[in-house]
């Protein structure tokens, strides 16, 4: 959904005096494009934006840190999982007899119903 927002070059644009001096013009255009780019000597420093895009925004990001955190809490699940395989007793017998075979398997492979 915010992919579809302009780029900052791609705005209206409003000088620092022009806010200060015509906000309810300045509000208005903010209103009516979304948002606005705040210029001071021809240099975009900030950008006003609606309530609604503001909140979008918010949104947003909030469903992308779930989806961050969801995606870390799996791979901690996985590697704590793992860990546990490597902490039981036997597991460096296991790792040793599995470098001691270097590649050989102790019986043949067989081949699934399809193969």
């Amino acid at each position: 959904m915010l992919a579809d927002l302009p780029s900052i070059q791609d705005l209206p644009r409003q000088s620092a005096s022009q806010v200060k001096n015509k906000w309810a013009n300045v509000a208005r255009l903010v209103q009516q494009t979304g948002s606005v780019a705040i210029t001071n000597h021809s240099a975009v420093e900030m950008v006003l934006l609606d309530a609604v895009t503001y909140q979008q925004f918010v949104d947003e990001i909030q469903a992308f840190k779930a989806r961050e955190q969801t995606g870390l809490d799996q791979l901690d699940e996985r590697f704590r999982a793992h860990l546990a395989l490597l902490q039981q007793p036997d597991a460096a017998q296991k790792v040793d007899a599995l470098f001691a075979a270097k590649g050989i398997l102790s019986r043949r492979p067989k081949a699934g119903t399809s193969y």
